[in-house]
């Protein structure tokens, strides 16, 4: 039997804009079910980060559209406690990823309504009151591995013990089952390494989120 104390807690940073964030979401929600491992949810923005660099028009504007449903889902963990941020990311993640539905107004609000959330907390999207708090989070999660990745950002008790944080990993299909519990644990053990930081090769396939 796994005790309270041999379990671990990985914090979860992501935008629920971004497709990769998703895929890797997905595969952590498996590595629940294989490991002893409770996934803590929180928000980070694309948008923030990115706020003051030159980039390509379309990414522009696609990161102009994200700032709404990060806005939603900051709203909705203040109000109705961050422990709902799971179920919200993953109604949202099913329609703007699976789905290929708009992140518009209508898809966050069918999103809000099936995670049991008032329809009206849509609204946040349009506004800045959040994004103080939005800020901070972002900002919580981007001071763990700098601002030279994105989302997602894991955070846990690393292979030695110690708290390790690292971005991604980026994978496509989310892996199941014990690949699932491979990667994590391979995960854990190099970024448990002192000095490594890491791994890398070309993307030869987009996210596949069947």
């Amino acid at each position: 039997m796994t005790t309270a104390a041999e379990r671990k807690t990985a914090d979860f940073w992501f935008d629920p804009a971004c497709p990769w964030a998703w895929m890797t979401s997905r595969w952590l929600i498996e590595v629940q079910q294989v490991r002893p491992v409770d996934v803590r949810w929180h928000v980070m923005s694309l948008s923030v980060l990115n706020e003051h660099r030159d980039l390509p028009e379309n990414y522009r504007e696609l990161l102009d559209n994200a700032w709404g449903a990060v806005r939603v889902c900051v709203a909705a963990a203040e109000q109705h406690g961050p422990e709902v941020l799971g179920r919200l990311y993953t109604e949202l993640g099913v329609r703007f990823h699976n789905q290929g539905l708009p992140q518009n107004r209508e898809t966050v609000e069918a999103a809000l309504v099936a995670a049991g959330l008032p329809a009206e907390l849509a609204a946040a999207a349009d506004t800045d009151a959040y994004d103080e708090a939005l800020r901070a989070s972002h900002q919580e999660g981007i001071t763990l591995v700098g601002e030279d990745v994105g989302t997602p950002v894991i955070a846990v008790e690393g292979a030695d013990g110690e708290r390790v944080a690292f971005f991604g990993p980026v994978v496509t299909p989310a892996p199941k089952g014990e690949a699932a519990a491979r990667l994590w644990d391979g995960t854990l053990l190099v970024a448990s390494t002192p000095g490594f930081y890491e791994i890398k090769r070309t993307r030869t396939a987009g996210p596949s989120f069947e």
